[in-house]
């Protein structure tokens, strides 16, 4: 039945529009600004995280001729003299990227490269403080935290800090990074000349490895310096099959992958 003005409905209508109106408009302004809200965030993020990631791209790209620079042993003056702005111009950069994004992933990224460039030149000081920046790097990945870790706590042992390295490697990590923990421990308790909890953790970081069967050449030769002899781990089972094939007088090449190639948690 259609209302008329002077229907009673048309009152009761009236009545509730004036009601509960300012709580409509309010309800679709607060949508609406919810929406541009996002959209905003949507669009200053994306811009934020591309100029962060150009940033980036031009470190990496900057640290490549660095590093392979640095290989070449018979760089004349000049050549060295380019090679150090370079990796002064490096270090700007890193820094620039590490103030205007300092909470992005590229950030820590370009923190990793700063650190490895320290290392490089046994500056341990400056590695363990760049270390130190990117932990304080709140990405919400335990994975990442547990790298940095890890790499900071090594970067302690070789600058003669078995205290503190030993400190950082004790936290907890995630299960895929407990073998190179474990590993690590070693290290630190043999620097600490505590042999057995050293052979104690190399123990343990090679039964983790066995469990995910994959080896490590250079554990293996950590523990027999001790008088250990690790038991070999065999190397996981291949997901493809050779076809059958009948025999022949001259005997074919292997296609079994290299049993030593191995992707480790670091």
């Amino acid at each position: 039945m259609a209302l008329t003005p002077n229907s009673p409905n048309t009152d009761n209508s009236m009545q509730a529009l004036k009601q509960y109106g300012s709580y409509i408009v309010t309800a679709i302004l607060l949508a609406l600004a919810a929406y541009f809200g996002w959209t905003y965030w949507q669009n200053n993020h994306a811009r934020v995280d591309t100029v962060a990631a150009d940033h980036y791209a031009d470190i990496q790209r900057l640290n490549e001729e660095v590093s392979l620079a640095s290989q070449n042993p018979d760089l004349e003056a000049e050549a060295q003299a380019s090679l150090a702005e370079s990796r002064k111009q490096l270090d700007k950069d890193i820094d620039a990227l590490v103030s205007t994004h300092g909470n992005s992933v590229y950030a820590w990224q370009a923190l990793m490269i700063k650190a490895r460039q320290q290392v490089d030149n046994d500056d341990f000081k400056g590695a363990g403080e760049t270390f130190k920046k990117a932990l304080a790097i709140d990405l919400g990945d335990a994975g990442l935290e547990a790298i940095t870790r890890l790499r900071y706590a090594k970067t302690l042992l070789a600058a003669g800090d078995a205290d503190a390295a030993l400190a950082e490697a004790n936290n907890d990590m995630p299960s895929s990074f407990e073998a190179s923990q474990q590993e690590l421990l070693g290290d630190i308790y043999l620097a600490q000349d505590n042999k057995d909890s050293a052979v104690k953790s190399y123990n343990n970081a090679w039964e983790l490895l066995r469990n995910r069967q994959e080896t490590r050449a250079v554990l293996a030769l950590k523990m027999e310096s001790l008088g250990i002899v690790p038991e070999p781990i065999a190397a996981p089972a291949s997901l493809i099959q050779e076809p059958a094939v009948a025999a022949a007088p001259a005997q074919q090449p292997s296609m079994v992958e290299d049993e030593n190639t191995v992707v480790t948690a670091e």
